[in-house]
């Protein structure tokens, strides 16, 4: 039996992206909480300048490598945050990057938030959580 369940109802909105209302969990498993990964280009250890989706692109890549470390992998994410400075201009372009990497039938339950400040003068922090199978 998977250990990952879409729920969804019309009782509540839609998403308005690519993502689940919610995804239920069968226990236990171990959890792994990826911390909010910042646009960081390794080479330099600085900011990276690029656009949002080139942004989303090296999160999500990010996240994936520690998720790998962990014995992970996006499959076993159940939640994803995402943190925007500039949310109305950035949305379409977050939502269509993160959709490239989030192809399976159960998409992760997701919150995105628009935010005044990010370390480092970032415009883009995300975290999540995965279940390990």
């Amino acid at each position: 039996m998977d250990k990952k369940k879409v729920i969804n109802t019309s009782l509540a909105p839609e998403a308005s992206g690519p993502y689940s209302q919610a995804v239920s969990l069968q226990s236990p498993q171990r959890l792994v909480f990826v911390s909010g990964q910042l646009p960081i280009d390794l080479e330099t250890g600085k900011l990276a300048i690029e656009d949002i989706g080139a942004m989303t692109r090296r999160l999500l890549k990010s996240i994936e490598v520690i998720l790998k470390e962990a014995g992970a992998s996006l499959e076993d994410v159940v939640r994803v945050d995402i943190f925007c400075k500039e949310l109305k201009r950035d949305f379409a372009e977050i939502n269509k990057e993160y959709a490239l990497h989030f192809t399976g039938a159960v998409k992760p339950a997701r919150q995105t938030v628009e935010v005044a400040c990010l370390p480092l003068g970032s415009p883009l922090e995300i975290s999540c959580i995965a279940a390990i199978p």
